[in-house]
């Protein structure tokens, strides 16, 4: 069986909502990407066989929108392209499939990665198709429905995060805590110019609009719960929403000494799990398990663990269920600080950990992800 490698990763910079990005559709985003994932190693656009792009926020976006981020970037016709849902992990899931595709001998190069821009995401009016007898009608926020609410207990995952830190005795200092490790350590990032080798600039913005050098435990503490009075998440230790893009380019170990590339990394392991609806906050590290287990490997042998902030605790329960050492993990800042474009983040996550594993001598690095409706997935690398 074939082994993938990533030969290529690469981000835009993640902007504000209503902030640099917002004039760019999520297909530009994502066609942005592409092409400069391409190009920084040379490969030909008739090179590529299959595209997997993951966009959460499709209302409006029109058909195919990893079609449309496909031809964007100047891929032929006659390439495919899948869009991925799977709410927060569209885009990790985009590159096991991609995984899987190249391992069983299909295909041997394939683009994946995730697109959003929640700044452009419409409101929709039900029932107004064949009008209105009697009373009101209420305009739906597409972003908040589609990418922010669980269809299946119907609560914002804000408040999902406030009931699971409760229940897993996480308490609101220690988030904010994590929340102003997460800005300290993305500023850090950004003045030393670690973000500069994966994100590749659009238009005038070169750099993620996120992360705040004025915050202080002081300031994060006066934030008021969001939805909960008694709840613990706030604005100030929950992600922002964003724009932006990501895309990794897999392909078989053999393609890549064909053509001279030079790996990145190695695909090792998948995991992929469902829980409870709510309690997303067990998600990564399960997954992160299952793939450790796949691969024969502990927490241990692990270098770099990237988790994606969907919100500070996410991170600390996630950390605590993996046993892993809080140093090694999210050390360039996480979601928090850095955004999170919700169908991007996962090639967000996986890219920076490569970057991070590329600069300190190589290893291991475990990605891990939650999405709604209770979903995870990770992905175990060698760097």
């Amino acid at each position: 069986m074939a082994r993938s490698v990533i030969v290529s990763a690469v981000r835009t910079p993640f902007g504000k909502l209503g902030g640099g990005l917002k004039d760019y559709e999520a297909t530009e985003l994502g066609g942005h990407a592409i092409k400069a994932a391409l190009e920084r190693i040379g490969l030909e656009p008739n090179e590529v066989e299959y595209v997997i792009m993951g966009q959460v926020l499709q209302g409006g976006a029109g058909q195919a929108p990893a079609r449309q981020a496909a031809i964007a970037a100047g891929l032929p016709i006659d390439v495919p392209a899948d869009t991925i849902n799977k709410v927060c992990a569209s885009s990790i899931r985009a590159i096991e499939i991609a995984d899987s595709m190249v391992r069983a001998g299909d295909v041997e190069v394939v683009v994946t990665g995730g697109m959003e821009s929640m700044s452009n995401a419409p409101y929709a009016l039900k029932r107004a198709r064949f009008g209105y007898k009697l009373g009101d009608g209420t305009l739906i926020d597409l972003m908040t429905h589609d990418g922010l609410t669980s269809s299946f207990d119907g609560r914002h995952m804000v408040e999902q995060a406030s009931f699971v830190s409760r229940e897993l005795g996480i308490s609101r200092e220690e988030q904010d805590e994590w929340a102003l490790r997460s800005h300290r350590r993305a500023v850090k990032a950004q003045d030393e110019g670690f973000f500069e080798d994966e994100i590749v600039p659009v238009g005038e913005v070169a750099a993620d609009e996120g992360p705040r050098r004025d915050t202080s435990i002081e300031a994060l503490a006066k934030l008021k719960p969001v939805f909960d009075p008694e709840g613990t998440t706030t604005a100030g230790n929950a992600p922002g929403v964003n724009d932006g893009a990501s895309c990794v380019v897999v392909c078989s170990e053999e393609f890549a000494k064909r053509r001279g590339l030079e790996p990145l990394a190695t695909i090792l392991a998948q995991g992929y799990v469902a829980d409870e609806f709510a309690y997303l906050a067990r998600t990564p590290a399960k997954a992160g398990e299952q793939a450790l287990a796949k691969a024969g490997k502990s927490i241990d042998d692990v270098e770099r663990v990237e988790v994606n902030e969907a919100f500070s605790s996410v991170a600390l329960n996630s950390l605590k269920m993996l046993g892993a050492d809080p140093d090694r993990a999210n050390v360039n800042g996480g979601a928090v600080a850095l955004g999170h474009p919700i169908g991007a983040s996962g090639g967000r996550i996986v890219t920076t950990m490569i970057n991070e594993l590329s600069r300190n001598g190589g290893g291991l690095g475990l990605a891990a992800i939650c999405s709604g409706g209770g979903q995870g997935d990770a992905l175990l690398l060698q760097v």
